[in-house]
């Protein structure tokens, strides 16, 4: 994302200040988010970055500098797909991954699946 502009109030006006190629890396992100998060999760921006919303925070995406991140908002999921997320740079909840190169859509709609999974457990659904 640019530095030095106003904090973005929708996810579209953060996608179209950050530049390429971090921006069509999100946008694949955000796409497979998407498709395996519930049809009531919502996208809002929180902590200036855009995020899925569905029984509190789902998880969230950026681009920074040298890298974009998944936050996951939690790390038990970080073990869970320890070996599928090898070769990503992880910590505490978070995945960092090239500007350049979205993570896998299908890992991707795993963890969105499995962090679906923990919140409906959570929240006894």
């Amino acid at each position: 994302m640019k530095k030095n502009t106003a904090i973005p109030k929708t996810v579209n006006e953060y996608l179209a200040a950050t530049r390429e190629p971090a921006r069509s890396t999100l946008k694949k992100v955000r796409a497979a988010i998407s498709s395996a998060a519930p049809a009531e999760a919502t996208e809002v921006i929180s902590y200036g970055m855009p995020m899925f919303k569905y029984k509190g925070m789902l998880m969230g995406y950026a681009a920074y500098r040298k890298h974009c991140s998944l936050f996951l908002a939690t790390s038990s999921l970080l073990e869970k797909f320890k070996n599928e997320l090898s070769r990503y740079q992880t910590s505490k909840g978070t995945i960092r991954f090239p500007i350049d190169k979205p993570l896998p859509a299908s890992l991707v709609k795993k963890i969105v699946k499995a962090r679906v999974a923990q919140k409906d457990q959570k929240q006894g659904r």
